[in-house]
């Protein structure tokens, strides 16, 4: 019996092909909570919240922070991720520091991911062995 030989080139790669991480599927159990919510959403929830708060419009906020009505809009629905120069100016406008608005929004991110969560997903080991620093 004969073996045909095929017509391709047996290609082997030189290094192996990066180990690609497992996107978790969206099935129907799967919520929106479920989710790592994104910076720019807390962000901008933060900002919209605290302008609410004030009974401010967007244009009286936008005006103060020299920043444009639309983007100021965007950003507070998460649909730009804003430098920190505008988050300082927005923050500026409602009276906050720009490490108020920081520090709001991650309150909000630790409340949504929240430990029962996190302890699921990143199993606690404990270290038992030695560390040496020089």
């Amino acid at each position: 019996m004969s073996e045909r030989l095929s017509d391709e080139a047996r290609v082997i790669p030189l290094r192996p092909a990066p180990a690609r991480p497992a996107r978790p599927a969206s099935g129907p159990g799967e919520s929106e909570e479920s989710k790592e919510p994104l910076w720019r959403d807390l962000v901008g929830e933060v900002l919209r919240r605290e302008r609410r708060a004030q009974d401010r419009t967007l244009k009286d906020v936008a005006d103060a922070a020299r920043i444009s009505l639309p983007y100021l809009s965007e950003i507070e629905r998460g649909r730009k991720e804003a430098s920190s120069e505008v988050l300082a100016a927005a923050a500026q406008a409602l009276g906050l520091g720009l490490g108020d608005l920081l520090s709001l929004a991650h309150g909000e991110l630790t409340r949504r991911t929240a430990p029962h969560r996190r302890s699921a997903t990143v199993p606690h080991r404990s270290y038992d062995g030695l560390c040496l620093a020089a």
